[in-house]
């Protein structure tokens, strides 16, 4: 016959796991009814569990497949039947630990040590919440695709939706769940988003304030600094249609320095202070950089703008080619003599590069800033003040003025250019 195993939680009787060739089984009211926990693992055989107490793990020997944690499973303490009714539900968030994680391989994962190096992913660093939501949300059209299905199935006739309908479906934005982390003091500090469909979700925050980097396609601004630790607070949010509502109000959370603090408190004030003063500094570069960037594509079509454009004589050519090479001049001071490192020569790092720096160890130490890293942001920021100026009469004068004047010509149109005059005959 089938072998099962079974553990009881050491906190609520009524909870327990069980074990069978077909997975992984929990209760909890003592045996009356059974949930099946699958969190991504297959239907196998369960050979042996174990609670690990100080953690609230249950660790799972499956046949064949290794090992499997369930990395703190108290939410299921407090699952009942008026909770899962509700709407929506914070589970309790257990305290947070914050350090500096250690990198042994020096990369991700099995970073170049092959497919038979074996590692175990560890759960994911930073507080972890865990919230029930009894509805998914859902869009226009899903909803629309529901209630037809319901219709069929009833077996009545399902109307065509009106244009007005069809085209506020096509404009819609997904709905979606935000986390939103404040401090003591009730500031925000992240917007995490989560999952918005039906059941219980678990999303991490990993304890750090959002990038400066220029907003990306996928919405990352990059890495941020660490936040301080103390009392901070997590409430669940929804937005619809562009409306944003409260699901859950604050749930209070605490994050602490793991083993003994090398910082007083008011150092660490001083050490967010200088990662917002590098943050601020590297928002605004990285902001010229691709303005910059942006500018030296513009001056690119606009070269082959006038080149179709007979009435414009060479002399417009010649003035974008001036533009491109004092374009050339400020992007190097921001990346560094891009000609001499292809060369493998030596060169001083540019405005970016000094500033990469200092942000790559500040942001992965708690420890103060160095002298070596105050330097280095001194004189990036005289640097960068240096070539703003210039930049600023380029694109925001010098390159207009001149689009201005392919507009005048009839030129075709390029982009960056303001929206082309025209007067009906």
């Amino acid at each position: 016959g089938s072998t099962y195993t079974i553990v009881q939680d050491h906190v609520n009787p009524n909870l327990l796991f069980v074990g069978t060739e077909f997975g992984l089984y929990a209760t909890l009211n003592e045996g009356e009814s059974w949930i099946e926990l699958t969190g991504g693992m297959p239907t196998i055989g369960v050979r042996e569990l174990e609670i690990q107490r100080r953690e609230n793990d249950l660790a799972v020997a499956s046949f064949g497949r290794g090992f499997y944690i369930l990395d703190d499973y108290t939410p299921l303490r407090d699952l009942s039947e008026q909770l899962i009714a509700s709407d929506a539900h914070m589970f309790p968030i257990k305290r947070t630990w914050l350090y500096i994680q250690d990198a042994p391989l020096a990369l991700d994962g099995k970073a170049m040590m092959g497919a038979s190096y074996y590692t175990a992913d560890n759960p994911p660093f930073g507080a972890t919440f865990t919230y029930h939501l009894k509805e998914s949300l859902q869009t226009r059209e899903a909803q629309r695709r529901e209630g037809e299905k319901e219709l069929k199935e009833e077996g009545q006739d399902t109307p065509y939706p009106t244009w007005d309908e069809l085209r506020a479906e096509a404009r819609e934005e997904d709905p979606g769940v935000w986390l939103v982390v404040r401090d003591g003091a009730g500031n925000v500090v992240r917007r995490v988003e989560g999952s918005s469909s039906k059941g219980i979700h678990r999303t991490t925050w990993d304890l750090r304030y959002p990038g400066y980097s220029p907003v990306s396609s996928s919405g990352s601004t990059g890495e941020g600094p660490l936040a301080l630790p103390g009392r901070y607070t997590v409430s669940l949010e929804q937005r619809v249609d562009g409306v944003t509502t409260e699901l859950v109000s604050p749930t209070n959370f605490d994050v602490e320095v793991l083993g003994a603090p090398t910082l007083m408190a008011a150092d660490r004030d001083a050490l967010i202070a200088f990662h917002r003063e590098v943050g601020e500094l590297w928002r605004v570069v990285m902001g010229a950089s691709q303005a910059a960037g942006d500018a030296a594509r513009r001056l690119d079509l606009m070269k082959r703008a006038i080149e179709a454009t007979p009435s414009l004589g060479t002399d417009a050519y010649e003035r974008a080619r001036a533009l491109e090479l004092r374009l050339a001049d400020i992007q190097e001071a921001f990346t560094g003599d891009r000609v001499l490192a292809r060369a493998q020569e030596p060169t001083m790092p540019g405005i970016m590069g000094r500033l990469q720096q200092v942000l790559f160890n500040a942001y992965s130490s708690t420890s103060r800033p160095t002298a070596a890293h105050r330097m280095n942001v001194e004189i990036a920021g005289q640097a960068f003040e240096a070539v703003l100026t210039d930049l600023r009469q380029l694109v925001e004068v010098d390159v207009r003025a001149l689009e201005d004047e392919l507009e005048a010509a009839g030129a075709p149109w390029t982009p960056g250019r303001r929206i082309p005059r025209w007067t009906r005959n």
